[in-house]
């Protein structure tokens, strides 16, 4: 009987030996392969398992676009970044590594320990992150190094691009827009909301929150405006506005009855400027409803009918006195909202954006017409930081698109 057990178990041994070779010599293929390249560039390599994880934190960011292709296009320009800034002997310290990870998890309200944890939950490595916000860094000052003396502006540029000098030059931005309506019942939810679209990343899932959300006629254009001067926007706004970098957008602004964000697409020198505003002359009509199909109906009606502020005198007889409003005054002392919305339209254009009376009264903003000054409204520092940057960036695109032709890059 031992001798039959024995002839029975060696067969069974021999299996098992060659089952977990078969194994064990799989999973050192898959490995090697994990491990293999997947792109060279130059003499530098990406492998599989780094543009997985790439593709992986892409997802996580809810970034727009093909993750896979994107991942290879991100990770080969890193490259290229790595190769330039090793020849520089730019190094990032460690401790301005994790700084940089705090920053970028203090975007989703959590500390960069926890934003690690997370992202090692879905199979992201630390290291992946770090790697990531270390070559940010690094070809950060790489480019204010070989170029900060060429992109700081004279003061004769800051004159130009604040509308001084004879009016000369100025600075214009183009932004997007998403405007959320509140009323007491939905403040939490629509704070929530903002807070979430205030996160996206790119500019399609900007424009694809202002399509659904927003109550600006803009919404029909994926929230997107036209190329505003820096002096049309009100001032309290300029110095959050300049800050922007494209694709950046402003925490929420709350304003009366909405909440704001603004995305930055562009910012541009332009050979004319535009003067700061002593004062602007604008005029409000109030129509019960708030934004109902009833009160959009009869603010068109009006719009219709209407070609300058002086006609909303004729729309308003009879009615009580409140339901029409003209100042002519200072732009610092326009509400947040009323000033935001003046700054899209030209003299006689109507908005019917805003309203009052936690949402119960729309209002139809008209612009009857601005008076220019040369006053200085938005800082000389903050336009210098505008142009700055703005110049910065465009050194940067200029020196990646050479490196990418200049590069042997082989996809496997």
């Amino acid at each position: 009987m031992q001798k039959d057990l024995t002839q029975l178990t060696r067969p069974l041994a021999l299996g098992i030996a060659l089952v977990l070779s078969v194994i064990l010599t799989q999973g050192t293929a898959q490995a090697q392969g994990l491990f293999s390249p997947a792109i060279r560039v130059n003499q530098g390599i990406i492998t599989n398992f780094e543009l997985e994880q790439r593709v992986r934190f892409m997802d996580i960011l809810n970034l727009p676009g093909d993750p896979e292709k994107d991942a290879r296009q991100a990770l080969i320009d890193d490259r290229l970044r790595q190769q330039v800034i090793g020849e520089a002997g730019i190094e990032v310290a460690p401790e301005d590594v994790q700084l940089g990870i705090d920053e970028f998890a203090s975007r989703a309200d959590l500390t960069g320990e926890e934003f690690v944890e997370a992202l090692t939950d879905v199979g992201i490595s630390q290291e992946t992150l770090r790697d990531f916000v270390r070559n940010q860094l690094a070809w950060r000052d790489y480019v204010q190094a070989r170029y900060l003396s060429q992109a700081r502006p004279t003061q004769q540029e800051i004159d130009r691009a604040l509308g001084q000098a004879g009016g000369s030059g100025g600075l214009r931005v183009l932004m997007s827009e998403v405007i959320i309506p509140i009323t007491p019942q939905t403040l939490a939810q629509a704070e929530e909301l903002a807070k979430e679209i205030s996160q996206v990343q790119g500019y399609d899932a900007f424009s694809a929150a202002a399509a659904q959300y927003s109550a600006s006629d803009t919404r029909t254009n994926g929230g997107r405006l036209e190329w505003l001067p820096i002096t049309q926007i009100p001032p309290a706004l300029q110095p959050q506005i300049l800050a922007l970098a494209p694709g950046d957008i402003t925490p929420p602004i709350p304003l009366p009855n909405a909440i704001a964000l603004f995305q930055m697409r562009g910012i541009q020198e332009v050979a004319t400027g535009t003067p700061p505003y002593a004062s602007i002359d604008y005029a409000t009509y109030f129509i019960s409803g708030g934004r109902t199909p009833e009160a959009l109906s009869r603010a068109a009606e009006i719009t219709e009918r209407i070609d300058t502020c002086d006609d909303l005198y004729g729309i308003a007889k009879g009615q009580p006195e409140t339901v029409l409003e003209r100042k002519n005054v200072k732009p610092s002392e326009i509400p947040k909202d009323i000033a935001l919305e003046l700054a899209k339209l030209d003299p006689d254009e109507v908005s019917t954006t805003l309203t009052r009376n936690n949402g119960q009264t729309l209002v139809l903003l008209m612009l009857c017409s601005r008076t220019r000054d040369l006053g200085d409204d938005a800082s000389r520092e903050d336009v210098a930081r505008a142009l700055t940057e703005q110049r910065l960036n465009a050194f940067a695109a200029s020196l990646m698109e050479q490196l990418r032709a200049d590069a042997v890059i082989v996809e496997q």
